[in-house]
């Protein structure tokens, strides 16, 4: 206390000083027009900065949300597009199986992960993402980007799992031209991460360069629907017995930030009633 009362008294005269300044700048902007509009406009300048760059900083904080939910639209807006150019395939010829084919797929979940590692220059390349069995990611599910697909995933811990992309050697994903009945297996082998191939695309198969590949839906992984590039060139195969086609992927692995894993649930119960089915004939035998 002592110390205190002898700093105000050495410095009493600067803090009069600031004491009488402060009341003469209160009653100089107070009460003269001018002086309190510059003051006025001067504030709201300084707040709105201020503001401004607040909204920026939350603005940059909230991109990671915002790139989940254009990931999941994405995704969604695909199916769409697969469901309604079926449905037109339909009309022109409307026989059962394609009506049937017009029909839209079971529903399927989508859970957003976030690529933590991901390599594109090795012959088996593998991305990891964080989310693992605690969010419900479990092996063989598919995963995409609101570009496109990615991979299938290889194993799954608590909290994390690691992907097996289309780049990587082993890789092997069915795939059909948007609109048509011809499908083909979606191959890479090494090389620019922006080409795969489609081997096995028979020789009658009527398409052309740049329509889109998707995934044909035949497997368990992956739903119809899910673009995965666009076709650039047509090779014959070795035997020369069917096609394969040059492709450019339509998802950017060297800057895959956010992905989805595709719980699709209808998909594992029919996989698991096959294989029961199978087990039961195994034991007839």
């Amino acid at each position: 206390m002592k110390n205190l009362i002898e700093f105000f008294t050495q410095h009493s005269h600067w803090l009069l000083f600031l004491f009488l300044e402060t009341v003469s700048l209160i009653l100089l902007f107070r009460f003269n027009n001018y002086q309190g509009s510059v003051w006025f406009t001067s504030a709201n300048a300084f707040a709105g900065k201020v503001y401004e760059v607040s909204s920026e900083v939350e603005s940059y904080f909230g991109l990671s949300h915002v790139n989940q939910q254009l990931t999941e639209r994405n995704l969604q807006l695909e199916k769409q597009v697969t469901f309604l150019t079926n449905r037109l395939k339909a009309q022109k010829a409307p026989d059962d199986s394609l009506l049937r084919a017009a029909l839209p797929a079971e529903d399927y979940r989508l859970i957003p992960a976030k690529v933590i590692d991901n390599s594109i220059s090795k012959p088996d390349n593998l991305i990891t993402i964080n989310k693992g069995r605690a969010d419900g990611v479990e092996p063989d599910m598919g995963v995409a980007s609101g570009n496109g697909i990615v991979g299938i995933v290889y194993m799954a811990s608590e909290h994390y799992a690691v992907v097996l992309p289309v780049l990587n050697a082993k890789s092997n994903i069915s795939c059909s031209i948007l609109g048509r009945d011809y499908f083909g297996y979606l191959h890479w082998n090494g090389g620019p991460s922006n080409i795969a191939y489609v081997d096995d695309i028979p020789r009658h198969a009527h398409f052309k360069l740049y329509e889109k590949v998707v995934t044909s839906g035949f497997s368990s992984v992956f739903p119809p629907g899910i673009l995965v590039g666009k076709i650039i060139h047509v090779h014959n195969s070795q035997d020369g017995l069917s096609y394969r086609l040059q492709i450019e992927l339509s998802t950017d692995f060297a800057r895959l930030r956010d992905v989805c894993v595709i719980d699709d649930a209808a998909a594992r119960e029919r996989i698991k009633m096959m294989q029961a089915a199978q087990d039961s004939l195994r034991l007839r035998e």
